[in-house]
């Protein structure tokens, strides 16, 4: 009876490990608008050439470093965003040090609402991929796939988007639960 119990204590186990190693974990990377320039109209800053080299994911955090007596971060609409526009924001950002999460794909329009500072070039379009698709396999049957698990990266310039599969994982657990129980 004790057998019993055990193997079914250990079958519960695996079947909890090989259900977590399955879930995706994700994480952003960190950008520093501007790098380290940060936020300002001082020395020329393109942050659209600086948005250009960078790819954007979901989850990814911008933050916009600045001095809050002289500049603000408005998100606002595309027509606001090509006509500088900051009457009617999304949402306005002030203390200095505001950290956004993107969680969409798409489009995401920042400016200064300081009058002039937008059309003096600061403004920046943060462009967030899609997250690409699983095509279906030639034989008609589609194969689940382990989600990648992407850790974040350590540094806020730059930081690349690390993908690792845990599919051995999972396999692991599977072989060891069909080794143990074809022992019967």
């Amino acid at each position: 009876m004790g057998s019993i119990l055990g193997k079914r204590a250990v079958a519960v186990v695996l079947a909890c490990l090989m259900f977590a190693s399955s879930i995706q974990l994700s994480a952003g990377a960190v950008y520093k608008v501007g790098d380290s320039a940060g936020w300002t109209t001082i020395g020329n800053v393109d942050y659209n050439l600086w948005a250009a080299t960078k790819t954007f994911h979901v989850n990814d955090t911008i933050v916009f470093e600045y001095n809050p007596q002289f500049h603000n971060v408005m998100q606002v609409t595309h027509a606001e965003f090509r006509a500088c526009n900051a009457s009617s924001p999304i949402s306005t950002h002030t203390t200095g040090n505001d950290s956004i999460t993107i969680n969409t794909h798409g489009h995401h329009f920042f400016l200064c609402g300081v009058p002039g500072h937008c059309q003096a070039g600061q403004k920046v379009d943060i462009n967030v991929l899609r997250a690409p698709s699983v095509a279906p396999s030639p034989s008609g049957l589609t194969p689940s796939p382990v989600p990648p698990v992407t850790v974040p990266a350590l540094s806020p310039n730059d930081a690349p988007h690390v993908n690792l599969q845990f599919g051995w994982l999972l396999l692991v657990f599977q072989l060891l639960f069909v080794f143990y129980f074809s022992g019967n």
